[in-house]
């Protein structure tokens, strides 16, 4: 990539595959971006370029570089696969390119805790990274391993398709109400949908929303 590729880039705005950052510091909080992209559809993390898309790069490359792929390399599980780039936009001012891949294995996890090797999982949502929800973890492990979901439509179903023939989303604790169901078991029923391709979801901050997949109608 060179310095009128990377204005390109920069141009189109942080998004679901482009992220800014002005430096590399607090690199342990930069890499839920990375895990966030590889639970996705994989995108870019810019080190140099600033939130108002000014290539402002970094005097001390080697040492931004460094700092973040050993938070990459102690954060991310399972882990990530990504490459770098260094792109010279003026005289001793480079911006690093994090091209992270797309993770076959999913969910990635941000470990927080390495003693009992427990974190969290993130997802690229629009121009931010998210926190994942059960429901949305349980969902990417499903759709990775290519998880066969057999299923019929029962009462519970079918209280679910006359609410989406009404309305175009729901979420779980609306759906655990309608169909009487528990928020567990409500949850269950949306996860094996969604991992059957019957329904889609759209994660959001404070709650998940289900609805039908119009591919398959």
């Amino acid at each position: 990539m060179n310095k009128y590729q990377l204005q390109q880039l920069v141009a189109q705005g942080e998004g679901l595959q482009l992220e800014f950052k002005r430096k590399a510091n607090h690199p342990d909080k930069i890499v839920k971006e990375v895990v966030a992209f590889a639970n996705t559809k994989g995108g870019k993390l810019l080190i140099g370029v600033d939130d108002d898309k000014s290539i402002v790069g970094l005097k001390y490359a080697n040492e931004d570089e460094f700092v973040l792929k050993q938070a990459i390399e102690k954060h991310c599980k399972p882990a990530v696969q990504y490459t770098i780039e260094r792109v010279l936009v003026a005289p001793n001012r480079i911006v690093l390119v994090f091209d992270i891949q797309a993770h076959t294995q999913k969910p990635v996890f941000v470990i927080y805790n390495f003693e009992r090797q427990t974190g969290v999982a993130y997802i690229r949502v629009a121009d931010q990274s998210l926190q994942a929800s059960r429901e949305m973890r349980q969902i990417l492990q499903g759709i990775s391993e290519e998880r066969i979901i057999a299923f019929t439509y029962s009462a519970k179903e079918q209280a679910l398709l006359r609410y989406l023939a009404q309305h175009p989303q729901i979420d779980v604790q609306t759906y655990a109400q309608i169909a009487q169901l528990s928020m567990k078991e409500a949850a269950m029923v949306l996860v094996d949908l969604t991992i059957a391709k019957v329904l889609t979801v759209q994660p959001e901050a404070m709650k998940d929303w289900f609805m039908m997949n119009k591919t398959n109608l």
